[in-house]
Protein backbone atom coordinates (compact mmCIF):
# COMPACT_ATOMS: atom_id res chain seq x y z
CA UNK A 1 0.00 0.00 0.00
CA UNK A 2 1.47 3.39 -0.96
CA UNK A 3 2.88 5.70 1.69
CA UNK A 4 2.98 9.15 0.07
CA UNK A 5 4.47 12.36 1.41
CA UNK A 6 4.51 15.82 -0.16
CA UNK A 7 6.86 18.79 -0.23
CA UNK A 8 6.71 22.17 -1.98
CA UNK A 9 10.09 22.79 -3.58
CA UNK A 10 9.49 26.08 -5.36
CA UNK A 11 6.84 28.35 -6.82
CA UNK A 12 6.47 30.29 -10.05
CA UNK A 13 4.02 32.67 -11.69
CA UNK A 14 1.92 31.08 -14.44
CA UNK A 15 1.91 33.51 -17.39
CA UNK A 16 -1.20 34.28 -19.42
CA UNK A 17 -3.67 32.36 -17.23
CA UNK A 18 -7.32 33.48 -17.09
CA UNK A 19 -6.79 34.72 -13.52
CA UNK A 20 -3.54 35.36 -11.58
CA UNK A 21 -2.12 31.91 -10.85
CA UNK A 22 0.86 30.54 -8.98
CA UNK A 23 2.26 27.07 -9.62
CA UNK A 24 3.59 25.34 -6.52
CA UNK A 25 6.24 22.81 -7.55
CA UNK A 26 5.00 19.85 -5.51
CA UNK A 27 7.19 16.78 -4.99
CA UNK A 28 5.28 13.56 -4.24
CA UNK A 29 7.31 10.69 -2.81
CA UNK A 30 6.27 7.10 -2.15
CA UNK A 31 8.10 5.39 0.70
CA UNK A 32 7.43 2.00 -0.97
CA UNK A 33 10.30 1.73 -3.46
CA UNK A 34 9.41 0.66 -7.01
CA UNK A 35 5.64 0.58 -6.46
CA UNK A 36 3.66 1.82 -9.46
CA UNK A 37 1.29 4.67 -8.74
CA UNK A 38 -1.24 4.98 -11.54
CA UNK A 39 -2.83 8.29 -10.53
CA UNK A 40 -3.21 10.53 -7.49
CA UNK A 41 -6.22 12.81 -7.11
CA UNK A 42 -4.86 15.30 -4.61
CA UNK A 43 -6.93 17.89 -2.78
CA UNK A 44 -5.27 20.62 -0.76
CA UNK A 45 -6.47 23.17 1.79
CA UNK A 46 -4.05 26.08 2.03
CA UNK A 47 -3.74 28.44 5.00
CA UNK A 48 -1.52 31.40 5.84
CA UNK A 49 0.14 30.98 9.24
CA UNK A 50 0.20 34.66 10.13
CA UNK A 51 1.79 34.16 13.56
CA UNK A 52 4.92 32.54 12.11
CA UNK A 53 6.60 35.78 10.97
CA UNK A 54 7.46 39.21 12.38
CA UNK A 55 5.90 42.45 11.17
CA UNK A 56 7.50 45.86 10.81
CA UNK A 57 5.80 48.99 12.11
CA UNK A 58 4.84 49.88 8.53
CA UNK A 59 3.25 46.46 7.99
CA UNK A 60 1.35 46.73 11.26
CA UNK A 61 -0.09 50.05 10.09
CA UNK A 62 -1.11 48.55 6.75
CA UNK A 63 -3.01 45.75 8.51
CA UNK A 64 -5.16 47.77 10.90
CA UNK A 65 -8.22 46.95 8.78
CA UNK A 66 -7.45 43.24 9.09
CA UNK A 67 -6.19 42.67 12.64
CA UNK A 68 -6.83 45.95 14.47
CA UNK A 69 -4.32 47.74 16.68
CA UNK A 70 -1.03 45.84 17.24
CA UNK A 71 -1.78 45.78 20.98
CA UNK A 72 -4.67 43.41 20.21
CA UNK A 73 -2.74 41.11 17.91
CA UNK A 74 -2.24 38.46 20.59
CA UNK A 75 -6.02 37.93 20.32
CA UNK A 76 -6.75 38.81 16.70
CA UNK A 77 -3.92 37.06 14.80
CA UNK A 78 -5.25 33.74 13.52
CA UNK A 79 -4.48 31.53 10.53
CA UNK A 80 -6.16 32.75 7.34
CA UNK A 81 -7.75 30.31 4.92
CA UNK A 82 -6.24 31.12 1.53
CA UNK A 83 -7.84 28.69 -0.89
CA UNK A 84 -8.53 25.08 -1.89
CA UNK A 85 -6.79 23.45 -4.84
CA UNK A 86 -6.91 20.14 -6.67
CA UNK A 87 -4.40 18.45 -8.95
CA UNK A 88 -4.31 15.07 -10.73
CA UNK A 89 -0.81 13.59 -10.54
CA UNK A 90 -0.03 11.15 -13.40
CA UNK A 91 1.64 7.76 -13.14
CA UNK A 92 5.02 7.52 -11.39
CA UNK A 93 7.30 5.33 -9.33
CA UNK A 94 9.15 6.48 -6.22
CA UNK A 95 8.93 10.27 -6.73
CA UNK A 96 7.66 12.93 -9.12
CA UNK A 97 7.26 16.71 -9.32
CA UNK A 98 4.02 18.27 -10.53
CA UNK A 99 2.48 21.74 -10.61
CA UNK A 100 -0.18 22.54 -8.03
CA UNK A 101 -2.04 25.55 -9.51
CA UNK A 102 -3.11 28.21 -7.00
CA UNK A 103 -5.58 30.74 -8.37
CA UNK A 104 -5.33 34.13 -6.68
CA UNK A 105 -7.62 37.13 -6.37
CA UNK A 106 -6.89 40.85 -6.13
CA UNK A 107 -10.27 41.54 -4.49
CA UNK A 108 -9.70 43.70 -1.40
CA UNK A 109 -12.85 42.33 0.22
CA UNK A 110 -10.89 39.07 0.66
CA UNK A 111 -8.80 38.86 3.83
CA UNK A 112 -5.76 37.18 2.25
CA UNK A 113 -5.52 39.95 -0.37
CA UNK A 114 -5.42 42.55 2.39
CA UNK A 115 -2.78 40.47 4.15
CA UNK A 116 -0.55 40.01 1.09
CA UNK A 117 -0.83 43.69 0.15
CA UNK A 118 0.03 44.69 3.72
CA UNK A 119 3.41 42.94 3.55
CA UNK A 120 6.37 44.96 2.33
CA UNK A 121 9.01 42.24 2.06
CA UNK A 122 10.13 38.86 3.36
CA UNK A 123 8.20 35.60 3.14
CA UNK A 124 4.66 34.35 3.68
CA UNK A 125 4.36 31.20 5.84
CA UNK A 126 2.07 28.77 3.98
CA UNK A 127 0.55 25.60 5.42
CA UNK A 128 -0.81 22.94 3.04
CA UNK A 129 -3.09 20.12 4.26
CA UNK A 130 -3.70 17.22 1.89
CA UNK A 131 -6.42 14.68 1.23
CA UNK A 132 -7.56 12.65 -1.77
CA UNK A 133 -7.18 9.22 -3.37
CA UNK A 134 -4.32 7.08 -4.65
CA UNK A 135 -4.86 4.62 -7.51
CA UNK A 136 -2.15 1.94 -7.60
CA UNK A 137 -1.46 -1.67 -8.60
CA UNK A 138 -1.02 -4.33 -5.94
CA UNK A 139 1.35 -7.31 -6.16
CA UNK A 140 -1.10 -9.09 -8.50
CA UNK A 141 -1.37 -5.96 -10.67
CA UNK A 142 -4.97 -5.43 -9.60
CA UNK A 143 -6.01 -1.77 -9.45
CA UNK A 144 -6.53 -0.59 -5.86
CA UNK A 145 -7.64 2.69 -4.29
CA UNK A 146 -6.30 4.07 -1.03
CA UNK A 147 -7.01 7.35 0.75
CA UNK A 148 -4.33 9.93 1.43
CA UNK A 149 -3.83 10.29 5.16
CA UNK A 150 -5.29 13.43 6.72
CA UNK A 151 -1.98 13.70 8.59
CA UNK A 152 -0.18 14.60 5.35
CA UNK A 153 0.81 18.26 5.28
CA UNK A 154 3.60 20.55 4.13
CA UNK A 155 4.90 23.99 4.97
CA UNK A 156 6.44 26.48 2.59
CA UNK A 157 7.65 30.09 2.72
CA UNK A 158 6.32 32.03 -0.27
CA UNK A 159 8.42 35.12 -1.07
CA UNK A 160 6.31 38.29 -0.97
CA UNK A 161 8.12 39.39 -4.13
CA UNK A 162 6.68 36.43 -6.08
CA UNK A 163 3.12 37.45 -5.19
CA UNK A 164 3.79 41.11 -6.05
CA UNK A 165 5.47 40.20 -9.34
CA UNK A 166 2.41 38.11 -10.25
CA UNK A 167 -0.07 40.89 -9.51
CA UNK A 168 2.09 43.45 -11.30
CA UNK A 169 2.19 41.17 -14.34
CA UNK A 170 -1.59 40.66 -14.42
CA UNK A 171 -2.69 44.12 -13.19
CA UNK A 172 0.18 46.56 -13.88
CA UNK A 173 -0.27 49.68 -11.73
CA UNK A 174 -3.88 48.67 -10.97
CA UNK A 175 -5.92 47.36 -8.04
CA UNK A 176 -9.50 46.05 -7.84
CA UNK A 177 -12.20 47.41 -5.56
CA UNK A 178 -15.61 45.78 -5.06
CA UNK A 179 -18.30 48.18 -3.82
CA UNK A 180 -22.03 47.95 -3.12
CA UNK A 181 -24.34 48.69 -6.04
CA UNK A 182 -25.87 51.79 -4.39
CA UNK A 183 -22.40 53.25 -3.69
CA UNK A 184 -21.34 52.60 -7.29
CA UNK A 185 -24.52 54.22 -8.63
CA UNK A 186 -23.82 57.38 -6.60
CA UNK A 187 -20.21 57.52 -7.77
CA UNK A 188 -21.28 56.93 -11.36
CA UNK A 189 -23.85 59.74 -11.22
CA UNK A 190 -21.19 62.03 -9.73
CA UNK A 191 -18.82 61.09 -12.55
CA UNK A 192 -21.43 61.80 -15.26
CA UNK A 193 -22.74 65.04 -13.72
CA UNK A 194 -19.25 66.49 -13.41
CA UNK A 195 -18.01 65.21 -16.77
CA UNK A 196 -15.09 63.37 -15.18
CA UNK A 197 -13.46 61.02 -17.70
CA UNK A 198 -11.83 58.41 -15.43
CA UNK A 199 -12.57 56.68 -12.12
CA UNK A 200 -9.17 57.72 -10.79
CA UNK A 201 -10.13 61.39 -11.21
CA UNK A 202 -13.48 60.74 -9.50
CA UNK A 203 -11.76 59.32 -6.43
CA UNK A 204 -9.11 62.05 -6.42
CA UNK A 205 -11.78 64.75 -6.57
CA UNK A 206 -13.85 63.16 -3.78
CA UNK A 207 -10.75 62.72 -1.62
CA UNK A 208 -9.60 66.31 -2.20
CA UNK A 209 -13.02 67.60 -1.09
CA UNK A 210 -12.87 65.41 2.04
CA UNK A 211 -9.34 66.59 2.83
CA UNK A 212 -10.39 70.23 2.41
CA UNK A 213 -13.32 69.76 4.81
CA UNK A 214 -11.08 68.16 7.44
CA UNK A 215 -8.21 70.63 7.01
Amino acid sequence: MPDLSFRVEDTAVVPFAVVPTLAFKLRSTNAIAGELIHTVVLRCQIEIEVTRRRYTAEEQGRMLDLFGEPERWSRTLRNLLWTHATVVIPSFRDTTVSDLPIQCTFDFNVAVTKYFEGLTDGEIPVHLMFSGSIFYADADEVLQVAPISWAQEARFFLPVKVWRDMMNAYYPNNVWLNVRRDAFDRLYQYKVQHGIPTWEEVLEKVLSVEEAVNA
